[in-house]
């Protein structure tokens, strides 16, 4: 009789998480990595995975397809943005502490140039269109790199800029400002301030993602937990939902119509999009306490979350295939 409940427990619980919209695929293991996670980025072609380990000061390199880190990049000063560029095959971090923007070559891993901005240097995004990297840092400011490596200019801000979104099809920048409460709208060609949107009553709006398509920008805060979603034609609020806590990333997966929003409170929670101005909670799928930071990369289909080193358990990364 026992054997039987163990083998039914084993079964419900494979079936509920196969009926899930993100299934936990394999968990790849990084043993020495202390602290804080950030954030992460991909390079498709070479199938790695790059992850800021802000805590333990380096850049950890995973090669996806046999599930191991094959690189531990050192001797950084809190990395928390990373991006890799394919076309010039260039990896970029930017560090909290000094303020660095450090450029690697992405396959020697040879340092190349060091950028200074004086402070907190954070998100990374790639402008395709322009050929330039653009970077968040300090109190204040959306700085550009051209392919060179060097200095392009800049925008101001009033305070210091989270996540950032770029549309493809327009010069436009989606900034989010949380100690200002506010998201900037940038007009990357002019360099200015085009628009400020509220963000209301709410507070911490770090995480930010773009449905360009459809014109909808998705910005999750913290105090409350809310999941908010832009008219980016008009800069209105169209809903409001509520959203795991602590929440780090969110990522907008257009196959499906969903967001992929991961959150420090110990959970994903899964949003579907019914219409432009309609989305309800799918799913809350449990993680565990502190890991809020993610990526999701629609050429790979998967949903990649840092988990930290927690006692003696060692620091991983969470992989997520999406479900149907």
């Amino acid at each position: 009789m026992r054997f039987f409940i163990i083998l039914l427990v084993s079964a419900t619980s494979t079936w509920g998480q196969a009926s899930q919209p993100l299934r936990l695929e394999k968990t790849i293991e990084l043993p020495d990595v202390q602290g804080r996670i950030d954030h992460m980025s991909v390079d498709v072609k070479g199938a790695r995975l790059f992850v800021s380990a802000l805590g333990n000061n380096t850049v950890e390199v995973i090669d996806t397809k046999v599930s191991q880190r094959i690189k531990t990049i050192g001797a950084f000063q809190e990395p928390q943005g990373v991006l890799y560029v394919p076309v010039v095959d260039r990896l970029y971090v930017a560090n909290s502490k000094d303020g660095s923007v450090r450029i690697f070559d992405g396959s020697s891993y040879a340092l190349l140039k060091t950028l200074d901005y004086g402070d907190d240097a954070d998100n990374l995004r790639y402008d395709s269109g322009h050929k330039r990297v653009h970077v968040g840092y300090g109190s204040g400011a959306l700085a550009e790199i051209d392919e060179e490596g060097k200095k392009a200019g800049e925008i101001k801000l009033d305070s210091h800029p989270e996540s950032f979104q770029l549309e493809k099809d327009t010069p436009r920048i989606y900034v989010n400002l949380p100690k200002s409460r506010k998201i900037d709208v940038l007009d990357s060609e002019k360099r200015s301030i085009i628009a400020t949107w509220p963000i209301g009553v709410s507070l911490a709006n770090y995480p930010m993602a773009l449905d360009e398509a459809d014109h909808r920008l998705f910005v999750v805060t913290r105090f409350p937990a809310r999941f908010l979603v832009f008219d980016t034609t008009t800069g209105k609020t169209v809903q409001r939902l509520a959203a795991v806590g602590d929440c780090d990333d969110v990522f907008y997966d257009q196959l499906r119509k969903r967001i992929y929003a991961s959150g420090g409170d110990g959970a994903i929670s899964v949003f579907e999009q019914q219409d432009a101005d309609h989305y309800k909670e799918l799913a809350r799928i449990t993680t565990v306490k502190g890991a809020r930071t993610s990526f999701f990369s629609p050429d790979f289909d998967r949903l990649f979350l840092a988990v930290r080193r927690e006692g003696t358990q060692a620091a991983a990364i969470w992989v997520f295939a999406p479900g149907p």
